[in-house]
C-alpha cells in the first residue's frame, strides 16, 4: 500500500469519527490521569452509559498538560464544539450524562472550556484560558486530542507525510533541512541536531545506528513520558527519518522501565508501523530497511548520558566513557551512531512535514521553535506546558502557571533538573534559551522547572539534590564520587546547625573542582544547585551558621513548635494528631509540646485551626511554656474538637 492509501483510509476512519451522531467522549488516561483517578472515571463512564442506554464513543487521549486539574475529560456532541471538564469524578460522571448528554444543559459551572472556534454560551474557549493561551503547541499538538493507540487518528492529522517527503529526497537535502531549521537537540545540551547528523552520514560504516534518548530520570519531570504516551508516532517517525539521513538501519528506544505505559504505546505503535509498511523492510516501498527495538533502562540517572546509555545497550555497566571518539564517529559497538531526544525527535517530523521556514517562525535567533517544560512546584498551575524559546521566566510562573500558591512571595525557581541552577526574581524577566541560562549558571536541561516559595530552605534543597546526583553517581570519577559525598556531609552540618565559617569556601572550592574534573555531565553539572544558592542566596547560609537559624523555618535541628498560652483553647486537635505523644494537656486547658519528644513533624502546626493558631514554628529559638497545663484565660474561650 502507497502513503496516498495509507492517508485515505486514515482521513475516512477520522471523518467518520468526527461526523458521527454519537458524542465522543475523551478522557484523559495518561499516567498523571490515571493518578488523579482517570481510570475510575472511564469505569463510571461505561457503567453509567449502558445504564441509561446513551449510545457514546469512549476515547482514552494522553495528557494536554494541565495536570492541576486532572481528570479531564472532553465531551464533543454533533455539530457542537468540545466541552473540556477538569476535576470529574465518578460523582460528576452521571451529572455530565444526564445534564449535558440528554437534557443539553453542558453546564457552565463545571466546565474548563469549550474546544473549536465555536463557542458556548457561559463557557470560554479553552485556548484563551490563562493556562494556554501563550503557549505554542508543536511537539504537544496532539497530546489529549487523539487516541495515541490508534495510528490512524495520527496519520489523518499530518502524520507520516514529513517521512514520506523525506524517502523522496536525498540524504544531504534532509540534513541541509534540519540545518536551516536551527533544531537544538532539546535533551539539555542544545547541540544543533543537523550537524550531529551531518558527522554521522558523513563517517563511513556499513552499519549505523539511531538511538532515542527516553530515559527521563530528572526527579520532578515528565515531558518525554507525556510525550510518548500521548502522541508516540510523532517521536517514531523522527527517529525514522533521522536512520533514513545517517544511514542507520538498526535503531533503538531507550526507556526507563518505570515507565510503563509509555513502553506500552511505543509498542503498539512500532507494530503498528510495521503493519502499515512505515517500518521494517523496504519502507513506502523506498528501498530503505530500518528496524527499531525496544531497550529497557534499569533507572539509573546516569545512563541519560549518552555513553553510559549505550554501554547498557550493549550489556556492559553504564559508565560514561572519556569522548572523543564523539559516538557520531564511534558509537554504539564501535560503530557511528547518533543519540536523539525524545522532544527531538517528535520536531523533525514536524520539520519535515511542514518544512525548515514554518518552523523558524517560533522561537528566537538562534533558539527556534519551542520547548517543553514540567513547570512544577509551589505554583497554583502545576502541570506539562510548551512555549516559544525567548518567553520570560515571569510569563511561565505568573503567566501560565498563575502564580505562586497561597499567593506567598516567589523565591528562586531551579531550571534543568537536579543539576540545574537556584534562580532568585531577578532573573524573572529573562528571556529563556540555552545560552542565558548558562550565564546565569543554570542549564536547559530536558525541561524540568521547580518553583520555590518563602517557605523554601535553598540550604535544604541545594542538600536535597545534590544527594540525589551523588547517589546516582556511578562512581568511575573520584572528584565526582568523594567530591558530592563530602558536599553532601557539609550540607548537613550546616543544616543541622554545626557548620562553621571554612565551610562556605570549602564548599565553592569543591564545587568547582568537581565541575572541572568529573567525566560526564551528572558530575560536571551536580555543584550548580550548591553554587547558585552560594551566590544569590548567602544570606541564608550565613543565618545556618552564624545565627543557628534556618529563616524558611525547615531545617528540624534549627526549629521547635511551641503552643502560645494566650491563644490555645485546650481544644485537642494537636494532641490527638500527635504521632509521638509529645503533646499534653486537658480539655480547656493550654496544652504543652514535650520539646524531648518532638520529632519536628509539623502535624501540629498544620492542623491547629487558622482562627486560633497556637502553634507556632519558630527559628533558632525555643518559647517558654510552663511545666503544667492551666485553664484556658479570656479570650481563649471558643471550645474547638472536643474530646
Amino acid at each position: 500500500m502507497n502513503f496516498e492509501d495509507i492517508q485515505k483510509q486514515a482521513k475516512a476512519e477520522w471523518g467518520h469519527l468526527q461526523q458521527s451522531s454519537n458524542p465522543r467522549i475523551l478522557i484523559g488516561c495518561a499516567t498523571c490521569g490515571r493518578a488523579a483517578g482517570a481510570q475510575e472515571v472511564l469505569d463510571a463512564f461505561k457503567a453509567e452509559l449502558t445504564k441509561r442506554g446513551v449510545e457514546a464513543t469512549l476515547i482514552e487521549v494522553g495528557c494536554i498538560g494541565l495536570c492541576y486539574t486532572e481528570p479531564l475529560v472532553t465531551i464533543y456532541k454533533p455539530n457542537r464544539p468540545g466541552v473540556c471538564y477538569g476535576d470529574v469524578t465518578p460523582k460528576v460522571v452521571s451529572t455530565l450524562i444526564e445534564d449535558y448528554l440528554i437534557n443539553d444543559d453542558p453546564r457552565p459551572d463545571l466546565a474548563l472550556g469549550t474546544v473549536g472556534d465555536e463557542a458556548i454560551e457561559g463557557i470560554p474557549r479553552l485556548f484563551d484560558l490563562p493556562v494556554l493561551k501563550p503557549q505554542v503547541r508543536l511537539v504537544l499538538r496532539n497530546c489529549g486530542w487523539i487516541d495515541p493507540e490508534n495510528i490512524n487518528h495520527y496519520i489523518a492529522n499530518g502524520g507520516y507525510a514529513g517521512l514520506a517527503r523525506a524517502l523522496k529526497m536525498p540524504q544531504e537535502k534532509i540534513i541541509e533541512e534540519i540545518k536551516n531549521s536551527g533544531l537544538r537537540g532539546r535533551g539539555g545540551a542544545g547541540f544543533p541536531t543537523g550537524r550531529k547528523w551531518e558527522f554521522c552520514y558523513r563517517t563511513a560504516s556499513e552499519e549505523k545506528y539511531l538511538i532515542c534518548n527516553a530515559d527521563e530520570g530528572d526527579p520532578g519531570a515528565f515531558m518525554n513520558r507525556s510525550l510518548l504516551e500521548g502522541d508516540p508516532h510523532s517521536v517514531l517517525e523522527g527517529i525514522v527519518i533521522g536512520a533514513y539521513a545517517i544511514g542507520a538501519r538498526q535503531g533503538y528506544v531507550y526507556c526507563r522501565a518505570e515507565y510503563p505505559l509509555a513502553l506500552k504505546r511505543i509498542e503498539t505503535a512500532i507494530g503498528q508501523m510495521e503493519k502499515f509498511g512505515l517500518l521494517g523492510d523496504n519502507i513506502l516501498g523506498s528501498g530503505f530497511d530500518f528496524h527499531l527495538k525496544i531497550k529497557e533502562g534499569a533507572g539509573a540517572f546516569v545512563c541519560g548520558e549518552e555513553t553510559a546509555l549505550m554501554a547498557s545497550i550493549e550489556g556492559r555497566r553504564g559508565m560514561p566513557r572519556p569522548r572523543p571518539p564523539f559516538p557520531a564517529t564511534s558509537g554504539l559497538w564501535g560503530k557511528p551512531t547518533n543519540i536523539n531526544n525524545v522532544e527531538t525527535c517528535a520536531n523533525v517530523s514536524q520539520i519535515m512535514r511542514n518544512g525548515w521556514k514554518w518552523f523558524t517562525q517560533y522561537g528566537m535567533e538562534g533558539c527556534t521553535g519551542t520547548k517543553t517544560f514540567s513547570l512544577v512546584g509551589k505554583v497554583k498551575r502545576p502541570g506539562l506546558i510548551e512555549a516559544p524559546f525567548g518567553i520570560t521566566l515571569r510569563e511561565i510562573i505568573f503567566g501560565i502557571g498563575g502564580g505562586i500558591e497561597g499567593d506567598k512571595e516567589f523565591k528562586a525557581v531551579q531550571t534543568g533538573g537536579p543539576s540545574g541552577g537556584c534562580l532568585p526574581s531577578k532573573f524573572l524577566d529573562m528571556p529563556v534559551n540555552y545560552e542565558t541560562l548558562t550565564a546565569a549558571e543554570s542549564i536547559m536541561g530536558s525541561g524540568g522547572c521547580i518553583v520555590m516559595d518563602e517557605d523554601t530552605c535553598v540550604v535544604d534543597i541545594a542538600h536535597y539534590f545534590l544527594r540525589f546526583t551523588k547517589q546516582e553517581s556511578c562512581g568511575k570519577c573520584v572528584l565526582c564520587r568523594e567530591g558530592t559525598k563530602q558536599m553532601v556531609d557539609i550540607l548537613e552540618r550546616i543544616a543541622k546547625g554545626g557548620g562553621t565559617s571554612e565551610d562556605i569556601d570549602l564548599l565553592q572550592r569543591l564545587g568547582k573542582v568537581v565541575k572541572a574534573g568529573s567525566l560526564c555531565g551528572l558530575g560536571q553539572t551536580a555543584p550548580n544547585p550548591v553554587l547558585t544558592t552560594l551566590k544569590y542566596f548567602r544570606d541564608e547560609y550565613d543565618a545556618h551558621i552564624y545565627e543557628k537559624r534556618c529563616p524558611a523555618k525547615v531545617c528540624k535541628d534549627m526549629i521547635s513548635y511551641a503552643i502560645l498560652p494566650e491563644k490555645c483553647v485546650g481544644c485537642g486537635l494537636c494532641l490527638r494528631s500527635c504521632p509521638a505523644d509529645a503533646i499534653r494537656g486537658e480539655a480547656k486547658k493550654v496544652h504543652i509540646i514535650d520539646q524531648s519528644k518532638c520529632i519536628k513533624c509539623g502535624i501540629c502546626y498544620d492542623i491547629c485551626p487558622p482562627k486560633i493558631a497556637a502553634v507556632t514554628k519558630l527559628s533558632g529559638a525555643e518559647v517558654e511554656t510552663p511545666d503544667e497545663p492551666i485553664p484556658v484565660g479570656t479570650g481563649g474561650e471558643e471550645h474547638v474538637g472536643g474530646y
